[in-house]
């Protein structure tokens, strides 16, 4: 195992093992939303997947939607890099974990991370401008993840309307903060051969960072969009034209940028040398460290039989003991369908890395689900098929699975399929009941972005008291029932965001939770260790009843 001497954060602690990622890796950026981020990314990722390299893809922030067309370009599952959600020192650590690097040595890996091989290039596309975060600091910034994993930024430039200014943008971004490389340019929209010619030598005179591509303006947008970044086209499923309008962007960034010298850009890089705990086997360990269990290590999915045993405390809960037999695993459902599959990975994975068996249902087609242990609703798109969902055996089951004790995740659009009914254009559509107020969808969004929020109820999936941070996006409202009495009953009071209202967001029922937030796991590990032990407790009952 290779040895390198500890960080100034484990000073004092000898032989820390730590982790050589030497992945290319380079992120696409720009200086605002709507700067040519994605189409660049999904470009260059699709183009290097055909050229036959393993491209690993990272997005900036918290995107369901984008991240899936990562997925669908590069052939290989995209992860969300956010610092808003974890520290410098685990945002690298999931980084090593995803690219394939998140083990000191072959010996220590398991059969799960085996999956994949080992990336030959990381792609990360950023979300707004580059040095846009949450304060005049720049916090949470793109700007702040590239110096974190000390990689290369290429700047996606529109060029609109723009002569010799570019280079003084060009310039300035360069020089703004210290700590970053920015790596080259392409320039987009531009409008003519004339107009490139100018955009280039003005760069070139002002500057010394080389323009790498120019991609012309385009007379249609060849991305299609919606409320909460790129449509998917139908439902959780790419459409059978997305395949060749991936190749189709793959071409125009062959065909207008430099390939080659974006991919030597990234391949200069320098190894990330990250050390690891004392005790620690890979990444994944600290990343999914269990608090309950006083810093325990939480095992591979393929080690679940040798967890240490752990209890869950609060009184709704009884207590659990692992480990589960393989043949007593807790199976938790996750609704994955048209309406319902916004899934962080990290989620499900923390779920199976706690002894949880994850089997996929619908609620669109039959009801005919297998024996669950727990459900986990995510959030997506419920308001495109309310009509459909008002009639469906699965949801209008629901009411009698929670009445049996069945434990319930629920997030964003999961809430809403728990409500009376979604509003939508003056149309209501009767959802499964289980809380007595209606989710009203609107025409602009009514909460975005990110959330603080303290838990306020007692419940069996957070502490009363803890900090939770995560985020929403929603376009519709929680209204009465009694809307007045919504507030003190909710179960979280919010430090930041919107929620369900007056700063209020959560509804707490028996073993049901549901809320506007969605969480990270890796962020708040003390979800899935609790949601499976409830499983697990639930699985116990029904099988002595």
């Amino acid at each position: 195992m290779k040895q390198h001497s500890p960080s100034p954060a484990l000073a004092g602690t000898p032989h820390v093992a730590a982790l050589s990622v030497p992945t290319p890796r380079l992120c696409i950026s720009a200086v605002s939303g709507g700067g040519g981020k994605t189409l660049l990314s999904l470009g260059l990722g699709r183009c290097w997947r055909k050229a036959g390299l393993r491209v690993q893809p990272f997005k900036k922030g918290p995107d369901y939607i984008d991240a899936a067309w990562l997925t669908q370009a590069a052939g290989r599952p995209a992860c969300n890099l956010d610092p808003f959600f974890l520290s410098a020192e685990k945002l690298r650590l999931l980084f090593a974990d995803r690219t394939g690097h998140g083990f000191p040595n072959k010996e220590t890996e398991s059969a799960a991370s085996a999956a994949l091989p080992p990336a030959d290039m990381a792609l990360l596309e950023g979300n707004r401008g580059l040095f846009d975060g949450m304060d005049v600091q720049g916090s949470c910034s793109t700007a702040e993840l590239a110096r974190t994993l000390a990689c290369p930024v290429l700047l996606s430039l529109n060029c609109t309307k723009m002569t010799r200014t570019a280079a003084a943008v060009v310039a300035g971004l360069a020089h703004f903060e210290p700590g970053l490389h920015l790596a080259g340019v392409v320039l987009g929209q531009t409008a003519s051969a004339r107009h490139e010619d100018i955009l280039r030598r003005a760069i070139e005179t002002y500057t010394d960072i080389p323009v790498l591509g120019c991609l012309p303006r385009q007379r249609r947008n060849p991305l299609p969009e919606r409320h909460m970044g790129l449509a998917t086209l139908s439902g959780d499923a790419f459409s059978p034209e997305t395949e060749a309008l991936l190749d189709q962007l793959a071409e125009l960034v062959r065909g207008h940028v430099d390939v080659d010298a974006v991919l030597t850009a990234a391949r200069r890089a320098a190894a990330l040398e990250i050390p690891l705990p004392p005790g620690c086997a890979s990444a994944g360990d600290v990343l999914y460290a269990d608090p309950e269990t006083e810093g325990r290590l939480i095992r591979k999915d393929s080690d679940f039989a040798s967890r240490e045993t752990f209890s869950i405390t609060q009184a709704t809960t009884p207590e659990v003991t692992a480990p589960y037999a393989e043949s007593s695993r807790p199976r938790i459902g996750y609704v994955h369908d048209a309406a319902f599959w916004f899934y962080y990975p990290e989620n499900l994975e923390a779920l199976r890395r706690n002894g949880a068996e994850l089997l996929p249902v619908s609620l669109l087609a039959a009801a005919d689900w297998p024996e669950l242990d727990g459900l986990y609703l995510g959030g997506g798109f419920p308001e495109d098929f309310a009509e459909q969902l008002s009639h469906s055996a699965a949801v209008r089951r629901l009411p009698e699975l929670v009445a049996h004790g069945l434990p319930v995740y629920a997030e964003c659009g999961g809430f809403m399929v728990l409500a009376e009914a979604i509003e939508k254009e003056g149309i209501r559509y009767p959802m499964s009941g289980i809380f007595p107020v209606s989710a009203q969808f609107c025409p602009r969004p009514q909460g975005l972005g990110y959330v603080e929020a303290r838990v306020t109820t007692e419940n069996p999936y957070f502490p009363l008291g803890s900090h939770l941070r995560g985020h929403e996006f929603h376009y519709s409202r929680c209204v009465g029932g009694d809307a007045a009495a919504l507030p003190p009953a909710s179960a979280l009071t919010l430090e930041k965001g919107t929620g369900m209202g007056q700063k209020h967001d959560g509804l707490v029922r028996e073993r049901v939770w549901a809320s506007y937030l969605h969480i990270f796991a890796p962020a708040v590990p003390l979800w899935a260790p609790r949601f499976a032990a409830l499983a697990a407790t639930y699985q116990k009952e029904r099988e002595r009843a």
